[in-house]
């Protein structure tokens, strides 16, 4: 089963984009599913058909789905809210506050994706297209699980033995309720299931398309995507740039807008190498509805084969190489001095601006000394030895 997640700056034409792609899925005899994981759902306006929770059939091989994330948070975080609403309510919150408070930010987009493996693990569907939501929270939410794993392998653990042991005193001291096991329980079952999206959408068949126009202010967000999906684990297999001026018939001031996308062109040449790019021309109507959508998707991939597995190499790999490990993250477009990299016992955190990786070394490596680190080529290069053989 292919996977393709499309993103990119809120307005560029991701949805649009996301569901032609879909279509033209269905007509190749491809069982399709596209599904929204944004909060603002606009599949089924651009389809020109409608949609709901459930995936719904709106053409031959093809169904869409608007994924009702508050369904699915009330079914997850139903043990963990109303522990925090005990909390509150001990705390002397009001009620209506305390409901707003029992509720993490972000929380229906995290839940969204628990319905993606869902879906995946079906059986049912030989494409999965994601409208996912503007590139900001796409990073956030695609960076959530690999630190929750952190926070569950480190952190609950010894919480859980405390608080059991000494319940009935801390609730006494704290003057609030201590978490039941239920609460620790529903923790690791969303842990559980956060991990196996991640597996899924870091595997070898699912791939990030990033969704740009041509633009200076878009590009530069696009280049950060690129770098940070990857940083993450993530595949970016293709850049589609849209609503690209055509140039025949263009009048004065049109031909200045040509000019500066054509600058703009070339830097989404430089900066993506190596990767599928795609054009997307202005059309004469808005792309809404069957016909339109697969117009739309023929001009733009132009008789190759979009669904393709991509051979991109994986964004992080370990190897031997002169008789030490080398890890080796994924990093594209950035400089050396973007990078900060510091290890923490047999942990390795890479960082890049506000975003951090938190890697937990396997034990073969966490006993082994860095000697060397460096970015080179597009990749953090971390260069392992065994501690005598620098003594």
């Amino acid at each position: 089963m292919r996977i393709l997640l499309f993103t990119g700056k809120g307005g560029v034409g991701k949805s649009t984009l996301a569901a032609a792609t879909a279509w033209a899925g269905a007509r190749s005899g491809r069982r399709t599913l596209v599904m929204s994981t944004d909060a603002a759902h606009s599949l089924a306006d651009t389809l020109g058909r409608p949609a709901g929770p459930a995936p719904t059939e709106v053409a031959p091989d093809l169904w869409v789905q608007h994924i009702d994330a508050q369904r699915l948070f009330e079914q997850s975080w139903a043990d963990i809210q109303r522990y925090l609403l005990r909390v509150f309510e001990a705390a002397g919150v009001d009620s209506v506050a305390a409901e707003e408070l029992a509720v993490i930010p972000g929380a229906e987009e995290v839940f969204a994706l628990l319905e993606v493996r869902t879906q995946a693990e079906s059986g049912r569907w030989d494409l999965l297209v994601l409208d996912c939501a503007p590139t900001a929270e796409t990073l956030r939410l695609l960076a959530l699980p690999e630190a929750l794993g952190w926070y569950m392998d480190r952190v609950l653990p010894m919480e859980r033995r405390v608080v059991k042991a000494l319940r009935p005193v801390l609730t006494r001291a704290a003057g609030v309720p201590m978490p039941e096991d239920s609460v620790f329980d529903a923790l690791e079952r969303l842990h559980a299931s956060l991990s196996g999206v991640q597996a899924l959408l870091t595997g070898p068949d699912a791939s990030v398309r990033l969704v740009l126009t041509p633009e200076t202010v878009v590009l530069a967000e696009a280049r950060r995507a690129y770098t940070l999906l990857s940083m993450f684990g993530y595949r970016v297999d293709g850049v589609i740039a849209n609503r690209v001026f055509p140039r025949d018939g263009a009048d004065d001031w049109r031909s200045g807008w040509i000019e500066a996308q054509a600058a703009v062109l070339r830097d989404v040449e430089d900066s993506f190498r190596g990767l599928a790019r795609w054009h997307s021309e202005y059309r004469a109507v808005e792309p809404v509805g069957e016909q339109h959508l697969l117009d739309l998707a023929d001009a733009l991939y132009a008789g190759g084969d979009p669904f393709a597995a991509t051979s991109i190499e994986a964004p992080m790999t370990v190897a031997r190489e002169d008789g030490a490990t080398v890890l080796s993250v994924s990093v594209p477009l950035a400089e050396r001095g973007d990078v900060g990299l510091v290890r923490k016992a047999d942990e390795l955190v890479i960082s890049l601006g506000s975003y951090r990786r938190l890697l937990t070394l396997p034990p073969g490596l966490a006993r082994q000394r860095v000697s060397a680190a460096r970015v080179h080529d597009g990749r953090v290069q971390v260069r392992f030895e065994d501690p005598q053989e620098g003594s």
